[in-house]
């Protein structure tokens, strides 16, 4: 399936959100768009990214460049990592599985998230590469570690156990908006509703067809039938009481890749190490759980040198621009993952516009890495960045 430029109409991830905010429902948009509380962190991991700046060398041959890593012992074609979003399935139908057959066509890993509106199962079927599965610690956790099988079963290489949400964060306009799972029609979100027919039809309406309202796929099955709906945001049962004998007897069940994501101290970083993991994700969850947390990107060299290579180092939040990338991957990321840029395109356009948010990426890193007279990812280093204090970009 080859799409261009021309086709879609979506050359960088601006356009790609764009395209999600006009195709989708407010309530639906807005869910998988903001931030938490004041948006204060959401804000400042794009200008942390943004204050860095480069330093290039020139006359070097950049004629034969890759973007190939090895991430865990297994190679993969871009740096990247497609994170987990949990309303894929709501904005395109099955978009989990057009968002993975996308990254398995780019050679990168995706994660499926925990709350999914299709089944792990069907995933790992019908869309194949390497598949991470998310992963929240319920109250029962018998039922959690029940979850944990099934992936396995099927196949998946990754649990990316995230473990920054003990408790739900507020988003007020998720409750504005009157958006629930699962759905229902409400005298608030109707004409929101009605306004989007695409969506409508397209979405909702093909679920209601096939498999009835759409529902957590993957969650026990006395969750999908709670008789009361509750707003997007709040229908996961969260875990108070999680800590870091979880991560052990993770590791003890899981004997494919355990990766932690929510890390945001060294600390923590070389904590998760002792406990076994073989990575972690620097992450404020794209700005959407504790309001005013640090942008990752700078605390990614402290962790990088704590660790010292014990694990990977994976970084997320805010990564909208290849050369957002590129900064990372200089400060020492083995990775980066992204999230909202392939959930818009997903939106915009189903698989093809998953595809192209992909390609945007590809593209932009490739650019960047030969004006920066780089070859591969292995030359990028801090050589090439012009790093302020982070009290000069916490003024910005």
């Amino acid at each position: 399936m080859k799409t261009s430029n021309a086709a879609l109409g979506l050359y960088n991830t601006d356009d790609l959100r764009e395209g999600a905010r006009r195709r989708l429902p407010k309530g639906l948009f807005e869910f998988m768009d903001r931030g938490n509380d004041d948006e204060v962190a959401m804000r400042h991991n794009r200008t942390a990214l943004e204050a860095i700046r480069f330093k290039p060398r020139v006359l070097v041959d950049v004629s034969k460049r890759t973007q190939e890593i090895t991430l865990m012992g297994k190679k993969q074609a871009l740096p990247i990592i497609v994170a987990p979003t949990g309303s894929t399935g709501l904005a395109w139908y099955e978009g989990e599985v057009a968002l993975a057959r996308a990254a398995a066509a780019a050679n990168v890993p995706y994660t499926l998230a925990s709350g999914s509106m299709t089944a792990l199962e069907k995933v790992a079927k019908e869309a194949g590469g390497t598949l991470w599965m998310q992963f929240y610690m319920w109250p029962e956790r018998a039922k959690s570690h029940a979850l944990i099988a099934r992936g396995r079963d099927a196949g998946f290489e990754g649990l990316v156990f995230t473990v920054d949400t003990p408790v739900a964060p507020g988003r007020e306009y998720n409750l504005r908006n009157g958006f629930t799972i699962p759905f229902k029609f409400t005298r608030r979100n109707v004409a929101d509703v009605l306004m989007h027919p695409r969506w409508l039809f397209g979405v909702l309406g093909r679920y209601v067809m096939t498999s009835g309202m759409p529902r957590y796929a993957n969650f026990p099955p006395e969750t999908q039938v709670r008789i009361t709906a509750l707003p997007m945001g709040r229908s996961t049962a969260l875990n108070e009481t999680v800590n870091w004998d979880d991560v052990r007897e993770l590791r003890r069940l899981w004997h494919g890749k355990l990766i932690v994501k929510g890390i945001q101290t060294a600390a923590d970083a070389l904590l998760a190490a002792d406990c076994g993991a073989d990575a972690v994700v620097l992450s404020n969850h794209g700005g959407r759980v504790l309001d005013s947390s640090m942008a990752p990107i700078l605390v990614l060299p402290e962790v990088v040198a704590a660790v010292r290579k014990r694990i990977a180092v994976i970084v997320d939040s805010g990564f909208r621009r290849g050369s957002h990338v590129v900064k990372a991957l200089a400060l020492g990321a083995d990775a980066v993952m992204v999230g909202r840029a392939p959930l818009h395109g997903t939106a915009t356009a189903g698989e093809p516009g998953a595809r192209r948010a992909l390609a945007i990426y590809r593209e932009e890193i490739d650019c960047v890495m030969a004006l920066l007279g780089c070859t591969c990812v292995a030359d990028l280093s801090r050589e090439h960045l012009v790093i302020p204090s982070t009290d000069e970009v916490l003024r910005a």
